[in-house]
């Protein structure tokens, strides 16, 4: 029997900043893939338009919670696309701070920023301080424009450091926790 991917452990060194990802889109893709844990499997959520594509890899932090329900989303910088499904150890550099909004309800969406620990183009880099800011940017506008074509405005509040990261990472960790408690598991 497959089990839930979302209930990984994220193994959290809070020293190294060190967790691990489970990518559902592939970097290059402009097809979005979403991990549905009742069928265990990874389903088409929807085709990007023309000429858009994800940056970089993107995920979730398994064993955690947001706000909206689901993992916390994180995008992962890797110099190749990673697999649908791969298990990647990432060191956590920032977060991108959003409120998102879709029929006139706003609720926090953030973004996490991690590099893959294998990468070689981008292991040097400890913080999203660290980053161009042309490349934090197209990553910024990256979200603003995939939300926007869902009709929904993606706000970007600030963006913070790892130590901010890490802050909400143990709180959708602590989540996650109590919803496991509360469904007796």
């Amino acid at each position: 029997m497959m089990i839930d991917l979302t209930c990984l452990p994220l193994h959290l060194d809070t020293d190294t900043r060190v967790c691990r990802a489970v990518i559902e889109t592939p970097k290059g893709s402009r097809i979005k893939f979403r991990y549905d844990p009742q069928a265990r499997s990874f389903m088409l959520g929807r085709v990007l338009p023309e000429g858009m594509v994800f940056p970089f890899d993107f995920g979730f932090l398994p064993s955690t919670l947001g706000e909206d329900g689901d993992p916390l989303d994180i995008m992962v910088m890797l110099e190749a696309p990673a697999p649908m499904g791969c298990l990647i150890e990432v060191r956590i550099l920032g977060i991108i701070v959003a409120t998102q909004t879709e029929n006139g309800v706003s609720r926090r969406n953030d973004r996490l920023l991690g590099i893959a620990v294998h990468s070689h183009a981008h292991g040097h880099l400890k913080t999203v301080k660290e980053l161009s800011s042309t490349l934090l940017s197209q990553i910024e506008e990256f979200f603003v424009s995939y939300n926007k074509q869902r009709k929904r405005t993606f706000q970007i509040k600030e963006v913070g450091g790892p130590n901010t990261a890490i802050k909400l990472l143990n709180v959708g960790s602590r989540s996650f926790k109590k919803t496991q408690k509360e469904k007796g598991h």
